[in-house]
């Protein structure tokens, strides 16, 4: 095999290799007896068909597959000779007019110098869970059952609302006709807030006329960078009503024998599992903050950095397509200001590479699983999820890597020196 290698920079560089004829010929024609023994082609009995019609029929999709295949085996081969450990993805390109000679450019792992986490000081945040804690848990759950009963009085914050609205923005009348309906919890923040607080004091059939400043990016294009005139009339007002916590409300979280001791049990053990999940990755992203700052001189591969920030920007704009906010035509250069961010997440993911390494750590199965369960409880049918990772080369290759760098932070952190650090359970778990 015949490889030339040259440097294009500090970390890119090229490599020009051929693949060895002979090897994709054995390896074309193998294939073809193989599918001439079982091929069933009209007209032929099995077994039975010649080679050139098994060579019409099958030759350009066998050669195609043959040729991918010794690709990626001569370019692995000559990176294992050449002692490189690749940065991201390669870009392989034949040269015109071969198509066994070849040409990869990519990047490849800074030298990181001596890693040694023992010197790394990270804050060790502990906590625990208090009884104060399971009594504001069982009034969350009060408060996700609530009803709500109409009444009488004026409105006051935690009353829900039921309103009709029209506004008046210059000439122009919104809706043309009649009103828009709607309800909200005064105190939730989910209309306009001069809106909402224009509620506050007032009873079912009362109308009242607001002056509204909306922003100059309100969604509504109408209203947008206007002051317009908003006129509200309360339709009905009703009070939550939570409910007891009797043998009924404690059967319906699957507490069979609805006793409180044992209700204030599993919440406890719930909430023991999430502080837990919360510290541990409280302490990984502490580990990654001292990463960064510790290594923040080690130059990356640029082209890596590039395509991280681009798969922020992506990510970014799925989300906000996902929850039914407008996109509109992305920059061109959008992802510049995902630039640092994604400079850091390829600075600790190369450097926790280098730490696996070095250390020969490996993926462990049992917190593979573990994981994938976790990931599948949360569905509704938690096998089939199981199930589309374990058939999905791309999702499970995605979930090894995420488990694969938990476990060398946490080993990282294992040996690292701790400042400690106690947290409430309320400012443990938040995020």
């Amino acid at each position: 095999m015949q490889v030339s290698l040259e440097s294009l920079g500090s970390l890119e560089r090229r490599m020009s290799f051929t693949l060895p004829a002979e090897r994709l010929d054995t390896h074309i024609g193998g294939r073809l007896q193989e599918i001439a023994r079982t091929a069933r082609i009209k007209g032929f009995r099995p077994g039975k068909v010649p080679p050139k019609v098994i060579e019409q029929r099958f030759g350009k999709q066998v050669r195609a597959e043959a040729l991918d295949g010794l690709l990626r085996e001569t370019f692995d081969t000559a990176v294992r000779e050449n002692e490189l450990r690749l940065a991201g993805n390669p870009r392989l390109e034949p040269v015109a007019g071969s198509e066994l000679e070849w040409v990869a450019t990519f990047e490849v792992v800074p030298d990181f110098g001596d890693i040694d986490v023992a010197k790394l000081n990270v804050i060790r945040h502990t906590s625990e869970v208090t009884e104060a804690d399971i009594d504001q848990m069982i009034e969350n759950l009060r408060l996700q059952r609530r009803e709500y009963k109409s009444v009488e009085r004026a409105a006051k914050e935690g009353d829900r609302v039921a309103l009709e609205t029209w506004s008046q923005a210059g000439d122009e009348r919104l809706p043309a006709e009649g009103v828009e309906k709607g309800a909200t919890i005064i105190g939730s923040g989910v209309m306009f807030p001069q809106i909402e607080n224009a509620l506050v004091g007032l009873a079912a059939g009362e109308e009242k006329e607001i002056d509204v400043d909306f922003p100059a990016n309100w969604r509504v294009p109408q209203l947008a960078g206007r002051q317009v005139k908003v006129y509200v009339k309360v339709t009905d007002v009703a009070e939550s009503v939570l409910p007891p916590v009797d043998k009924a409300f404690i059967k319906s979280f699957g507490v069979k024998s609805g006793d409180p001791e044992q209700f204030r049990a599993d919440i406890r053990s719930n909430l023991e599992r999430e502080l837990k999940g919360a510290l541990a990755n409280r302490l990984r992203r502490e580990v990654g903050e001292q990463i960064i700052a510790t290594w923040a001189h080690v130059e990356m591969p640029p082209r890596l950095v590039e395509n991280e920030a681009r798969a922020l920007l992506a990510n970014q704009v799925e989300q906000a397509r996902r929850a039914g906010q407008p996109v509109g035509q992305v920059p061109a250069d959008a992802h510049q200001g995902f630039m640092d961010a994604a400079r850091k997440r390829v600075l600790v993911g190369l450097l926790v590479g280098e730490v696996a390494r070095r250390n020969q750590l490996r993926l462990d199965p049992k917190r593979l699983n573990e994981t994938l369960r976790l990931i599948a409880s949360t569905y509704e049918e938690p096998e089939q999820v199981i199930e589309l990772y374990r058939n999905d080369p791309q999702l499970m290759s995605g979930l090894q890597s995420r488990v694969m760098e938990e476990q060398v932070i946490d080993w990282i952190a294992e040996r690292a020196q701790h400042t400690e650090q106690a947290l409430s359970f309320q400012d443990a778990i938040r995020q």
